[in-house]
This record gives C-alpha cells, sequence and structure tokens, in this order.
C-alpha cells in the first residue's frame, strides 16, 4: 500500500456557518460548488480542477463541534493562478492576510483565516 494524494478534507458545521464556508471558499478562493452524491447529513462538496477537494458537512442536531480547545491543525493550503486577482477579493471582502516569499523556489504564499478560523493558505508560482 501506497499513499499517493490528498483526496478531500472536510468541515462540519452547523447550518448558517457552513453556508458562510461555502460562499467563502468559493468567492474569495475559488473553488467550485459541485456534484454531491445523496448523503445522510445536508452539505456541500467543493472542487477545483475537476476534484472535489474540500467537503463542508452539516452537524446533526444536537451535535457539537468544539472550537475553544487546542489541535494541531493549523491551515490547508491550495495551489492558485491570478494573484493580483485574488489579493483584490481578499480586500473586497476585508480579509486581512500576509504575504510570504519562499527564497529558494520564488513562489509566493498568502495566509488568512477562513470564517471558521481554520487558516488557509494560498500558493502561486513566481511571477
Amino acid at each position: 500500500m501506497a499513499t499517493i494524494g490528498l483526496n478531500h478534507y472536510n468541515l462540519r458545521a452547523p447550518r448558517e456557518l457552513l453556508d458562510q464556508l461555502k460562499e467563502f471558499y468559493c468567492e474569495v478562493v475559488g473553488l467550485e460548488l459541485g456534484q454531491r452524491p445523496p448523503l445522510d447529513s445536508s452539505g456541500y462538496w467543493l472542487y477545483a480542477g475537476g476534484q472535489d477537494i474540500l467537503h463542508l458537512s452539516q452537524t446533526h442536531p444536537g451535535e457539537t463541534r468544539l472550537t475553544h480547545v487546542v489541535t494541531t491543525f493549523d491551515h490547508v493550503a491550495f495551489t492558485c493562478t491570478g494573484r493580483q486577482e485574488i489579493e483584490a477579493r481578499l480586500q473586497q471582502h476585508g480579509i486581512l492576510f500576509e504575504t510570504a516569499h519562499m527564497p529558494l523556489t520564488g513562489k509566493v504564499q498568502l495566509f488568512f483565516k477562513d470564517p471558521a478560523g481554520n487558516g488557509v493558505e494560498l500558493n502561486f508560482a513566481k511571477e
């Protein structure tokens, strides 16, 4: 057995936050809403390059998601194009971000938080 790549990651949230996350990842990050099989809970599958990479699942009635605990999750990273366009989108939405320049590769990275407080990193090839 060999692991050959990352398939997707999943965020679970109550309906209101779930809808905010969908809008954020589609409008700001540039993922696309796509087909999702009929599953037990509601939610969304978001795509990049034809691959579902982010699943958003609604919490079950009475389910509590712990947001006040320390975890080891820091951020998710996406490979992107159109840095100036995305920076403009972040600014239009009032999202604060940090920029980093990778010395060996020349890549530029943008770091910010989603509406649930999860870290997001966008990577751009040297322009």
